[in-house]
């Protein structure tokens, strides 16, 4: 049964990556480069949305839920001795760069963003610095997500 488990838990591992690398692409390819192109107060207060949207069950229990599984993979490889290597690199690739740099990066600024009101001249000049930074982060985090996904593919083998 061992293998079995061991082959599912790394395929939810490199789907469940790849399915929250999806969702971070999207952010970095168009949908900050939207929320820029609106009025100041638009983009910001659309973003506030997003930033309590996004905290719902299935979001969540896919982003975290996929850090489970890639902990499992890991743990399962080193235990069976199969695909070590790549599954420790994804697990570590998915929680550091995945769960870490959002919780370390972006959740952060989206704090510092929830306490402004759009339409304040404050919020105005805080939102060019926040969608760079924001970005910045999220890039890495994409990257990573899509790593663990690649990992993961080559540790299932």
């Amino acid at each position: 049964m061992t293998p079995l488990l061991a082959e599912a838990l790394t395929d939810l591992s490199a789907l469940g990556s790849g399915l929250i690398g999806g969702v971070f692409l999207a952010f970095s390819s168009f949908v900050m480069a939207a929320l820029g192109r609106l009025p100041k107060p638009q983009g910001i207060a659309t973003m506030q949305a997003i930033n309590v949207a996004v905290l719902n069950p299935v979001f969540l229990g896919l982003f975290l839920g996929t850090g489970l599984t890639a902990a499992g993979t890991a743990a399962l490889a080193l235990v069976t001795g199969t695909g070590v290597g790549w599954a420790v690199a994804g697990a570590v690739l998915y929680i550091v760069g995945g769960i870490g740099v959002t919780v370390g990066g972006n959740v952060p600024l989206n704090e510092g963003l929830a306490r402004v009101d759009p339409a304040s001249d404050a919020a105005a000049a805080l939102w060019d610095l926040y969608r760079v930074r924001w970005t910045v982060w999220n890039h890495a985090r994409t990257v990573a997500c899509a790593a663990a996904m690649a990992a993961f593919l080559q540790a299932g083998g």
